[in-house]
C-alpha cells in the first residue's frame, strides 16, 4: 500500500505531455490557517482540537501513498511540507509537487512571482516544481504573473503552467496574451458545484481540470442523494464524491489529517458510479450555489491586495461571465 501512487494511481496526460496523477494530497489548512481564511475554526474541529502540524500530515500522507502534493504561497506551510517531504525519505522522482502564486505577489508584479517561486523551491527543498498555477486571476495583473511562469519553466525550474480560479473571460484574455495554453485550471468542483459549460469548454482547449473542494469541506455528507448512493455502493459520502469527481476526468484532491481518512479518500479507483447515481448527482447544483460561487470569486480575485475592498477593484474587477 505504500508503494509509489505513481504507478498505482491512474494518471492523466497533460497538454505539455506531463503525466499528472489523479489524486493528490491537498494541503490547505493542514497545520496552518491563513489569517483571511473563511471558516478558519472548522480546521481546529476537524482535526479534534489538536494541533497535527504540516510535517507530520504529510509524513503520513506520504506513507500512505500519495505522491502528488498540492502546496501554495497562502497555504503558509511550505516549509513545513518541505520537512515533511525529506523525513519520508522518497525520492525526489517519485513526487509530483505543485504551487501556487498568492494574489498579494501577484499584484506586486513579476519580480515578485520570481521571488516566491524561488522561496516556494526552498521551502520545498527542491529544484524544480512539476506544475506551478496563478492562484488567482487578479485584474491587470495574472497576465503578467503568467508570464513570469512561462519564463521560469522555459529555466527548467517549473515542469507544467496553468491557474487556478479563472472564469472563462479569464482565459481568454490569458491566451490572447501569451504563448503557453494552461495545462491546468484548478477550481471548486462537486456535484452541487458542476459547472459543466466551464468544464467543456477547458477540456475543448487541453485545459485539464483539477478539483478543490471535491468532499465540499465535509459539509456534503449528510446530503440525503449522498448518503443514499453510498449505502447502494457500500461506501463512504467522501468515496462518493471522490469517485463521482474522478469518474468526470477531473484530478481530485482531498485533505485529511487522519490515516484512516487519507486511505478512506484514495479508494475511487476500484468502483464505479452508474448512470443513474451520476445523474443524481449532477441534479445537485442549484441556482444559489451558482450565485455564491460567483459573489466569492467577485470577492477573492482581489483579496490581499492594496486595492482589496476600494472602488478601484470593483471597476477593474469582471462582473459579467460564465458562471455555469
Amino acid at each position: 500500500r505504500s508503494g509509489t501512487c505513481m504507478s498505482a494511481c491512474p494518471t492523466v496526460d497533460l497538454n505539455d505531455g506531463t503525466k499528472h496523477p489523479m489524486v493528490g494530497f491537498g494541503t490547505y489548512k493542514v497545520g496552518f490557517i491563513p489569517a483571511s481564511a473563511s471558516a478558519a475554526t472548522d480546521a481546529q474541529q476537524q482535526a479534534g482540537g489538536t494541533q497535527v502540524t504540516a510535517r507530520q500530515c504529510v509524513t503520513l500522507a506520504l506513507e500512505v501513498g500519495y505522491r502528488f502534493l498540492d502546496c501554495a504561497q497562502f497555504y503558509g506551510n511550505e516549509k513545513e511540507v518541505g520537512h515533511g517531504i525529506k523525513d519520508s525519505g522518497i525520492e525526489r522522482d517519485q513526487l509530483f509537487l505543485a504551487s501556487k502564486v498568492w494574489t498579494s505577489s501577484i499584484y506586486e508584479g513579476r519580480h515578485a512571482v520570481r521571488q516566491q517561486v524561488l522561496q516556494t523551491l526552498a521551502d520545498l527543498q527542491t529544484d524544480y516544481l512539476d506544475l506551478y498555477l496563478v492562484h488567482w486571476p487578479v485584474p491587470g495583473k495574472h497576465v503578467e504573473a503568467y508570464k513570469e511562469l512561462e519564463a521560469l519553466q522555459a529555466e527548467g525550474k517549473i515542469k507544467s503552467i496553468g491557474v487556478s480560479n479563472y472564469v472563462v473571460q479569464d482565459l481568454e484574455e490569458l491566451m490572447s496574451a501569451s504563448s503557453v495554453v494552461p495545462s491546468i485550471n484548478q477550481i471548486e468542483v462537486n456535484p452541487f458545484l458542476y459547472r459543466r459549460q466551464t468544464l467543456e469548454w477547458c477540456a475543448s482547449r487541453g485545459i485539464q481540470i483539477q478539483a478543490y473542494r471535491a468532499l465540499r469541506d465535509g459539509k456534503a455528507f449528510e446530503d440525503a442523494t449522498i448518503v443514499r448512493v453510498a449505502a447502494k455502493h457500500s461506501k463512504t459520502p467522501a468515496q462518493v464524491l471522490g469517485r463521482w469527481c474522478v469518474q468526470k476526468g477531473v484530478i481530485y484532491i482531498p485533505k485529511s489529517v487522519k490515516k484512516e481518512r487519507m486511505e478512506e479518500n484514495m479508494a475511487v479507483f476500484d468502483w464505479a458510479l452508474d448512470s443513474e447515481d451520476v445523474a443524481a448527482l449532477d441534479a445537485l447544483t442549484t441556482p444559489q450555489n451558482l450565485q455564491a460561487f460567483k459573489a466569492l470569486y467577485i470577492k477573492c480575485v482581489t483579496r490581499d491586495t492594496p486595492i482589496e475592498g476600494t472602488p478601484e477593484a470593483a471597476a477593474l474587477t469582471r462582473s459579467s461571465f460564465t458562471v455555469e
